[in-house]
């Protein structure tokens, strides 16, 4: 899949991630503005301007688009009453392996991303940018450096944006290890009580935001709330991108309505073949079943179906392949993504990860299914951080929707796929760093 569409009307984008890396200037920003318009952000204070663009977006009930769902307009409000000059912090880490919606996004439509950012910064009263890319995506890096500069020569950039590199690691992409690293410490996640309460570099407050919100904040800023409802439903309007993998005959990633049903999201990347299983969120996400296609993607139904929204990932598991043993590799690799801070993370999935690769090598160890659900039911929400949490949530499914499969391997019956390919993606191994000096 190489073909790129993008209509402004409906904001339909379908890139292959293989077509993220082409040049940049392929979305320049002449082309930028013919396909969008143009954008005026005040350079300097205007409160007619700032309260018509708040009340917009907190109209539009535009949700996060990082994982979390967290309004927007309830950051802003709580960053402007930080009582300092704030920064805004782009995040396009893309830590999720099976992710590559930042990059496409970044890759194609930087402009776009960036009009959302300066939208932000001028809402809030930041006079600085940040763009955060992972160390390892010098593409990415390479073309939002390349539109930064575009701006500069053309006059168009209000405030000072600069790219920063964080180390390429799955837990540095959390909004709070960002800061951290950005603080001159090492990019590990804080505990955070009240979320409500800003982030802070130095003693200014942060607003950080994933790079696709940022991009809708910019097509709310000039389009409206109504048309930006035209899509979706009413508990999460507009659209969003999917990354879909696996058995599908076109991986890459799609922009859809949500409220899509999933078994259409999957039909348009071209499914093949039975599937055994779907993989929602990512690889802290949840495992759905194939009975399920018809759910609507949108966090309420997904919920409700014991899946969720997560980082807007699909991974289509097809059934010659096995749900126990592509768990354990992700409950492996998640272990070792461990920021290292508290004991759930550190042996709590360790433990995990262990069992799960006993069960999914099918030798039959007697207990094992009722080791991890205590394990599971033991870390569960006792880690410094969420991370724990989602490996919690994609064992714990794994072990629903793949029961009888389970159940096999626990008696030394393996299903024929447990010996197969893995459909993932992982990344090479990592170390946790701290920001350069």
């Amino acid at each position: 899949m190489s073909a790129t569409t993008l209509d402004v009307n409906h904001r339909l984008l379908t890139v292959s991630p293989s077509d993220a890396s082409r040049d940049a200037s392929a979305s320049g920003l002449d082309d930028h503005v013919a396909t969008h318009g143009a954008l005026a952000v005040p350079a300097r204070d205007d409160p007619g301007w700032t309260a018509a663009i708040q009340r917009a977006v907190s109209e539009s009930g535009l949700l996060g688009r990082g994982g979390a769902g967290f309004p927007s307009a309830i950051k802003w409000d709580a960053v402007r009453r930080g009582g300092r000059r704030p920064m805004v912090v782009v995040n396009a880490m893309e830590g999720e392996p099976a992710s590559a919606k930042d990059k496409v996004l970044l890759g194609c439509s930087p402009h776009l991303v960036l009009d959302g950012a300066e939208v932000a910064a001028a809402v809030v009263g930041a006079s600085d940018i940040v763009v955060c890319v992972a160390d390892d995506a010098g593409s990415t890096a390479a073309s939002v450096q390349a539109a930064i500069a575009e701006r500069e020569r053309a006059g168009a950039a209000g405030r000072q944006i600069s790219v920063e590199r964080p180390p390429g690691r799955y837990v540095s992409g959390e909004e709070s290890a960002l800061v951290e690293w950005l603080n001159d410490r090492q990019a590990l996640p804080t505990l955070r009580i009240d979320k409500s309460v800003p982030l802070s570099i130095g003693r200014r407050p942060v607003l950080v935001h994933n790079a696709e919100t940022l991009s809708q904040v910019a097509l709310i800023a000039r389009h409206g709330p109504e048309w930006f409802r035209r899509l979706g439903t009413p508990e999460a309007p507009g659209s969003t991108l999917v990354t879909v993998t696996g058995a599908v005959r076109s991986p890459g990633v799609l922009e859809v309505e949500l409220g899509t049903p999933v078994g259409e999201i999957v039909s348009r990347a071209g499914f093949v073949g039975e599937l055994s299983g779907l993989l929602l969120g990512g690889y802290g996400g949840a495992w759905l079943d194939p009975s399920h296609l018809s759910t609507l993607y949108a966090p309420g139904p997904l919920r409700a179906a014991g899946a969720t929204l997560g980082v807007g990932i699909v991974v289509a598991l097809p059934a010659t392949s096995c749900g126990i043993a592509e768990t354990a590799r992700i409950v492996r690799y998640m272990a070792g993504e461990s920021a290292g801070q508290c004991g759930p993370c550190v042996f709590g999935l360790a433990a995990i990860a262990e069992d799960f690769e006993l069960l999914g090598s099918g030798r039959g160890v007697a207990g094992v299914l009722e080791r991890i659900e205590g394990r599971a039911a033991a870390v569960d929400g006792r880690g410094a951080c969420r991370h724990p949490d989602g490996v919690v949530r994609l064992a714990t499914t794994a072990l629903a929707v793949f029961a009888e499969d389970a159940r096999a391997h626990a008696q030394g019956r393996p299903c024929p796929g447990h010996r197969a390919p893995s459909v993932l993606t992982f990344p090479a191994a990592t170390v946790r760093g701290r920001r350069a000096s």
